[in-house]
């Protein structure tokens, strides 16, 4: 396998750079530059030479094959941080043979070829990459850490265990088998459905935790849409004014409210219009209304039309400094009843994402469902006599494959390169 290298840090300016290098020719890499290389994971003070010429004074790390990140021999470079040091050790590099310049998530993808990330981890670590929020970090490390290997295994073991029960009875199936193992099979079925239909009904909070949840601010053209989106914001992020009809496409902005990524939608005003332009508008606020997790609903004294609020939905009376309301009511112009309208929508959403669990992408949904639909085939197999057992237990065995294929053991080729081509140079 070749020997890969890549700047591990963000590019451009910085205090520290970090260079790694991973595989067969790593440490002899890192020898040619450093000269005697420290034991294994600890940190020694190097002075980078390469040809005679000084490149920079580096900490060097070194991790033997098994104890690194990608199952093979590390080295770690940890520079000074200026562009023209980092492309000088990279140019070096570049000229030893067998070395060349990795590829977007090549190191991870050795990391899971090794066996030391399965594919959900690969895909916590890229959700951890990519966090923005703290229930974001803290979703992505619980991935990351392992929690759907674990629970997956905890699901394979029982499937096994009943597999075995079946497999005994197809073994002595000329013989008479004393024990009955229908009760204990079809209990051990059901212990693993239960917990994949309760798994497969909290991927979608997963699901919006990860991406972040969409918040629609829908009303009448000039109700002060705009206004309560600018006071969200704490900047000018809409267009206002006193023309209705002003906001014709969907204006958004991303928020963290209490730890959850948010997207606020400003949408046009609804209305009936003959104006063509003002009409795309409508639908596409409509369009947008109708898939967000949660409409605030912005009256100005008259109903909202074209639509209308679900059970959870906020309904806010707006402009407040224009007199009192009974309910929840806010100012976009002075800022009265925003904190409020704020602190009611975390708690909406916070509720709903308290809901989620350790399953948290689509791929992960669609293999559980597949695993529900193959026990539940097993399940009816079962009851129908111990003739049908072997049937029973190819249900059992598929079942398994499509929950190993959660972590990348069987069946996930073909989405290896669409996983990796998120990831950056370096990881």
């Amino acid at each position: 396998m070749d020997t890969i290298f890549a700047q591990a840090t963000a590019r451009g300016k910085a205090g520290v750079a970090v260079i790694r290098i991973s595989g067969p020719r790593a440490w002899d890499a890192a020898r040619a530059l450093a000269g005697q290389l420290p034991e294994p994971r600890q940190a020694g003070l190097r002075h980078l030479r390469l040809e005679g010429e000084a490149l920079d004074e580096a900490l060097v790390l070194c991790f033997e094959a098994g104890a690194s990140f990608t199952g093979e021999d590390v080295a770690e470079l940890h520079i000074h941080g200026a562009i023209a040091t980092v492309t000088a050790v990279l140019r070096g590099l570049g000229r030893m043979e067998g070395l060349r310049l990795a590829e977007p998530g090549e190191f991870t993808r050795r990391a899971l070829e090794n066996g030391r990330l399965d594919l959900a981890q690969v895909e916590g670590l890229s959700d951890l990459i990519d966090a923005e929020t703290e229930s974001q970090r803290k979703q992505a490390l619980a991935v990351l850490s392992g929690a759907v290997g674990k629970v997956v295994e905890g699901w394979r073991n029982q499937l096994i265990r009943a597999a075995a029960l079946l497999e005994a009875t197809i073994d002595f199936a000329d013989e008479d088998v004393p024990v009955d193992v229908t009760p204990e099979v079809t209990t051990l079925i059901d212990a693993v459905m239960r917990a994949l239909r309760q798994e497969i009904g909290r991927v979608g909070a997963a699901e919006r935790v990860r991406e972040g949840f969409e918040v629609a601010i829908v009303g009448r053209p000039n109700a002060g849409k705009s206004t309560l989106l600018n006071a969200l914001a704490g900047r000018e992020a809409a267009i206002t004014s006193e023309v209705a009809g002003t906001t014709r496409d969907v204006i958004e902005v991303r928020m963290d409210l209490g730890g959850l990524a948010v997207t606020l939608l400003d949408t046009a005003g609804l209305r009936d219009t003959d104006d063509t332009v003002e009409a795309i508008g409508v639908e596409r606020a409509l369009q947008r209304a109708e898939c967000a997790d949660l409409r605030v609903f912005l009256l100005d004294g008259l109903e909202v039309p074209l639509i209308a609020p679900q059970a959870d939905d906020l309904v806010v009376h707006g402009k407040a400094d224009l007199g009192s309301r009974v309910g929840l009511s806010v100012s976009g112009k002075t800022g009265e009843g925003v904190d409020a309208l704020v602190a009611e929508i975390t708690r909406r959403l916070a509720e709903r994402a308290a809901g989620s669990g350790v399953m948290t992408r689509e791929r992960h949904r669609h293999a559980m469902s597949r695993a529900f639909d193959a026990l539940e085939s097993a399940r009816n197999e079962v009851l129908r006599g111990s003739d049908r057992a072997e049937l029973a237990a190819e249900g059992l065995r598929q079942a398994a494959r499509a929950l190993e294929s959660l972590v990348g053991r069987v069946d996930v080729e073909h989405l290896l390169d669409e996983i990796f081509a998120s990831f950056c140079i370096g990881k």
